[in-house]
């Protein structure tokens, strides 16, 4: 059986093909044969600029757009050279320089350097660069736009629904009021704080040879200043030295990384489930599309599958996020293959992902708030005022409020009327009565609508 998207095992490459289209250039295997060409032609590229290095001179002009063009052009065609050529040497890393070495055998100036391709390096040092890029590619152009994107949405709404009066419930069952704006505000609120984190985790890249001390550099040019060099060029490709590392970085960034993502994860799971629960109270409506099937047999559904989908998703990438974020800093002594495997997962966690923000997205975009059915579920809850009412009790001196209110109300409805009868008894100043008595549970909302408007 040919592999389609009718025949992929997993569901990112099958059915959820089209949503992830933008990360298969950076996290498939050819995303990362081709970030290993980058890195192996930007070191080669170093070398030459480096003057104490005689033995590779610097490259004029056409010979670095020669190279440049390797990059540039590099094509499905040329990742499956490569594959051919690991066949051969049953080691991904060489087979690309190998593949370097073809590319270049016709060029003069170049072939003379061929043996410089490579050079003092371990694979590690071109693997942990190659996936440092990969992830930086992703952060930079799927993820903090998505991120912005889905923010934005959630600001919107939070915006049109800041003053609308929502019975709130805790436990599960109703309490105070608070406006659907606000309650979507605090998971803005939230997102935002673990969003500015996961900008400002580096993204980190080491470039020290077998060992992580140079060894080979130091034998072959003592008097080079590897340390500060190398350095320089791991910042000129965007990204964080680490001078303090075994034959591989050590991934804690990536685990900081990935625990951030999970987070954020995390809040959009409960997010989700929130939305989930309040279209099951019937506070949205969800936009109906005349082609589409709620149910195989019940036509009237509506399904909340896009947050349904969603949540699903985060589970699935946090699985893998915290595994990935648990095992790739540990690797025993100064080098074991247990994280390779691992690491080229790195695409499923962030696919799951984007996965799910993108329902998410959907799912917003279909919703309505329902005002009718938010009025109704405050008006059958007047109960709800006893807070307010004990509290106002409280603060004029009177006996026993909370146990008062308590007789009322605990675990019974009462109407509006039975509430201003208890108001009506107090002996508390006319204005304190006179607000009371106009409190609804509609206008009993603190400063909801305010924090809303503010996040």
């Amino acid at each position: 059986m040919d592999l389609s998207t009718l025949t992929a095992l997993a569901p990112i490459d099958g059915r959820y093909a089209d949503k992830v289209n933008d990360l298969r250039e950076i996290f498939s295997e050819f995303g990362l044969i081709r970030y290993r060409t980058i890195v192996e032609l930007r070191w080669l590229q170093a070398l030459a600029d480096n003057p104490s290095i005689n033995e590779v001179p610097p490259l004029s002009k056409d010979t670095l757009e020669y190279l440049n063009s390797i990059i540039d052009n590099f094509s499905e065609a040329d990742a499956q050279r490569i594959k051919d050529i690991e066949k051969t040497t049953q080691h991904d890393v060489k087979a690309v320089e190998y593949f370097i070495k073809e590319k270049i055998k016709h060029h003069k100036i170049l072939q003379a350097l061929s043996e410089f391709i490579h050079f003092a390096c371990t694979s590690e040092d071109i693997n942990n660069v190659a996936y440092a890029l990969m992830l930086k590619e992703s952060k930079d152009k799927i993820l903090l736009p998505i991120f912005d994107q889905l923010t934005n949405k959630l600001r919107d709404i939070t915006q049109k629904t800041a003053e609308l009066p929502m019975l709130a419930r805790t436990h599960g069952q109703p309490a105070s009021p608070t406006t659907l704006g606000k309650e979507i505000a605090n998971f803005i609120w939230r997102l935002n704080r673990q969003i500015d984190i996961y900008k400002e985790i580096p993204i980190f890249a080491k470039f020290n040879g077998a060992v992580g001390n140079f060894n080979a550099h130091v034998v072959a040019y003592p008097e080079v200043k590897w340390l500060q060099w190398t350095q320089q060029f791991i910042q000129e490709l965007g990204l964080t030295p680490n001078i303090y590392t075994t034959q591989i970085e050590s991934h804690d960034a990536i685990a900081e990384s990935f625990h951030s993502i999970s987070r954020i994860n995390t809040i959009l799971i409960g997010f989700c489930r929130d939305i989930w629960s309040y279209i099951s109270l019937g506070y949205f409506t969800q936009q109906t599309v005349q082609e589409e099937v709620g149910s195989s047999t019940m036509p009237h559904k509506v399904n909340p599958i896009d947050f349904e989908n969603a949540e699903g998703n985060l589970g699935l990438a946090n699985a893998l996020l915290i595994h990935m974020a648990e095992k790739l800093p540990i690797s025993r002594w100064q080098r074991d293959l247990s994280d390779s495997t691992v690491m080229r997962n790195m695409g499923t966690c962030i696919a799951h992902s984007v996965i799910a923000y993108q329902s998410i997205i959907r799912g917003l975009n279909r919703l309505s708030p329902n005002s009718t059915r938010l009025d109704e579920d405050l008006e059958e809850n007047w109960e709800v005022l006893s807070e307010a009412i004990q509290t106002v009790m409280r603060r004029y001196g009177i006996d026993e409020p909370y146990e008062k209110l308590k007789g009322l109300t605990r675990g019974r409805r009462i109407n509006k009327n039975e509430l201003k009868e208890f108001i009506n008894a107090l002996t508390i100043p006319a204005p304190a009565k006179e607000a009371l008595l106009n409190l609804t549970p509609q206008k009993y909302l603190g400063l909801a609508a305010q924090l809303a408007k503010k996040v």
